[in-house]
């Protein structure tokens, strides 16, 4: 029996740990007949060593999405092992310590610029190197954490995230002539390497233990990782500038 992404070639980006969602993204992406291509920054070779125990091998490229340099070469890096793509998986978010934990009030511009850069910025620039090998269009989809709220401990990556939200919507908007579809999913919170950065994350996460209408594990990136899979495929051909929530229901829930 085929899968839903029979034939499709995908790029994903931000395969840190087993527990990242991008990890789950491209395991079920191979289950569902995709050729997948890694991107990793800093450290390519810890990439290729989690990549290993994916169902299939997958190539790593080492991809910066701050420096032009390796978003230029991008293009061709993938058009060689490759040759195109069908979807583009953003999983990147950064913020330097003193933009996390409290200390919102007092956090300097420079390390804002960089959140906002890494976080939100960088869909654009990944979307923009990736366009050329999409010409027959195609899905990005990113992630991003449900930045109507301001959360504990969160400062200054809940602006970015709001950034990369419309950031999303803008692209979806002038890259719909292309018939590229730009899609986010809003997962809850997980006991991912972008949790161990955040100050005081289990304050967070507890408003999911007391929220959710359906039970929600921070161990399991997989929910995740299928609502990616889902967008990259065709069943959703005429979906864009959208957010997709996977969070067990908190966003919707009231006091």
């Amino acid at each position: 029996m085929s899968g839903i992404l029979d034939g499709k070639r995908i790029l994903i980006t931000g395969v840190l740990m087993e527990s990242s969602i991008a990890f789950h993204a491209a395991k079920v992406a191979q289950e569902q007949g995709a050729e997948v291509i890694l991107t990793a920054f800093p450290r390519p070779t810890l990439t290729e060593r989690i990549a290993k125990k994916l169902p299939n091998p997958a190539k790593v490229i080492e991809l910066d999405v701050t420096n032009q340099e390796h978003l230029d070469r991008l293009e061709g890096l993938v058009r060689e092992e490759l040759g195109s793509l069908d979807g583009v998986v953003h999983s990147i978010g950064f913020a330097p310590q003193d933009a996390l934990g409290g200390n919102f009030l007092n956090t300097p511009f420079e390390s804002v610029a960089t959140a906002m850069h890494v976080s939100a910025f960088s869909l654009k620039s990944l979307a923009m190197a990736c366009k050329p090998l999409m010409s027959e269009g195609g899905s990005i989809v990113g992630l991003t954490f449900d930045a109507q709220y301001a959360w504990p401990q969160y400062d200054w990556m809940g602006p970015a995230k709001a950034a990369l939200e419309a950031t999303s919507r803008y692209l979806a908007r002038d890259l719909g002539k292309d018939g590229l579809r730009c899609n986010l999913i809003s997962a809850g919170p997980l006991r991912s390497m972008a949790a161990k950065s955040i100050p005081g994350f289990e304050e967070l996460a507890d408003v999911w233990n007391t929220r959710a209408p359906l039970a929600w594990d921070m161990n399991d990136p997989e929910p995740a990782g299928r609502s990616i899979v889902a967008l990259l495929s065709d069943f959703f051909p005429r979906t864009t500038g959208e957010i997709i929530h996977v969070d067990s229901g908190v966003h919707m829930m009231g006091a």
